[in-house]
């Protein structure tokens, strides 16, 4: 039987060059790299990131949540649409929701984006929540820098929905963006007050036609809610829009506020602070997980976990005392190792 050849180790030095030329096969193939699992590939995905540090962080961020059905994907192709006309290259992260029974993700956001889809200077990646809490995936801020080093402008990070979790893609990004549907009332009680203290932009979709009237009644409410919120920052009163992404109205004004809440971060010297305050967050964010996986790694865990759950599953171990166990367990093999 003929020997298959192995397959050839990954020259990081060529893909990373390769993605500062701005080759999006190489992109595509970095993005999948630091997504992987597989301990190896993590080890890779660090030492990538490493080549590209100094080409990244000079892209515009902006996270863009709202209560699903609100029309994220189709404002996003409008908005998006209107900076690539202006020149601007933009990379769009979309999140997908994973299927909490099987994992799975319907990943179609390339064809709610029809514009933006056939857009050269326009770059679509959808990725699976995998059941990350935040309404982001796991590995998108590498991706964002990975996406910053290949040139693009302003990197768009759509996420799952809205809740509590949901404003973990605030401490990712420069400009957290709100979107609303109109005639607040039910919206306005039910919509949690933590997304509301991180937004530092509320649009009002959908404010079209009938919608039009609603839009701007839903505005005054969320402008008057706003007033009682401790404002996230000091330097900058949230504004509330209305717009309508399906038919690109007054996108150009939502565009305008961007720009103007960039120049007063700056100026103030809060933008820098957000980025170094994000970075440590991100180490803490990468540690917890590190732990995480190299916990379950751990052979005595492994062997002990499949029992232990059982029984935590029928009632006969308090969750703590497993808990406990497993961790003295670990705990336990790495002194031995470490003697």
């Amino acid at each position: 039987m003929k020997a298959t050849n192995p397959k050839p180790p990954m020259d990081l030095k060529e893909l990373a060059t390769l993605i500062i030329e701005g080759n999006r096969s190489a992109l595509a193939r970095a993005i999948t790299l630091v997504e992987s699992k597989n301990p190896h590939h993590r080890k890779q995905a660090e030492e990538l990131l490493s080549l590209l540090m100094g080409n990244s962080g000079k892209a515009l961020r902006i996270g863009i949540t709202g209560v699903p059905g609100v029309g994220k994907s189709t404002t996003i192709d409008s908005f998006g649409s209107n900076l690539t006309a202006a020149g601007y290259k933009i990379a769009v992260l979309a999140v997908d929701p994973s299927s909490t029974r099987k994992g799975g993700s319907i990943l179609g956001d390339k064809t709610r984006m029809s514009q933006l889809a056939h857009d050269k200077n326009a770059y679509i990646r959808p990725s699976p929540s995998s059941g990350t809490l935040g309404g982001v995936a796991a590995k998108t801020r590498e991706t964002m820098l990975l996406c910053e080093a290949a040139g693009f402008d302003i990197i768009l990070v759509e996420t799952v929905g809205i809740g509590q979790s949901e404003i973990t893609v605030a401490q990712m990004v420069d400009l957290f963006l709100v979107l609303m549907l109109p005639g607040a009332g039910d919206e306005l009680q039910g919509i949690k007050k933590g997304v509301l203290e991180v937004a530092d932009l509320i649009a009002i979709n959908k404010a079209d036609g009938e919608g039009d009237v609603r839009a701007r009644k839903a505005a005054s409410e969320y402008r008057a809610a706003l007033n009682i919120l401790a404002p996230r920052s000091k330097n900058w009163s949230p504004p509330v829009l209305t717009i309508s992404g399906l038919n690109n109205l007054r996108l150009n004004e939502l565009w305008s506020e961007i720009l103007r809440f960039q120049e007063t971060m700056k100026a103030t010297g809060e933008w820098d602070q957000r980025r170094s305050e994000q970075q440590v967050a991100w180490m803490w964010s990468l540690l917890q997980d590190n732990l995480i996986s190299t916990f379950k790694e751990n052979q005595n865990v492994r062997d002990l976990l499949p029992n232990l759950e059982e029984s935590v599953r029928h009632g006969h171990v308090p969750a703590s005392a497993a808990a406990s166990q497993l961790t003295d367990v670990f705990f336990r093999q790495i002194a031995n190792t470490a003697i």
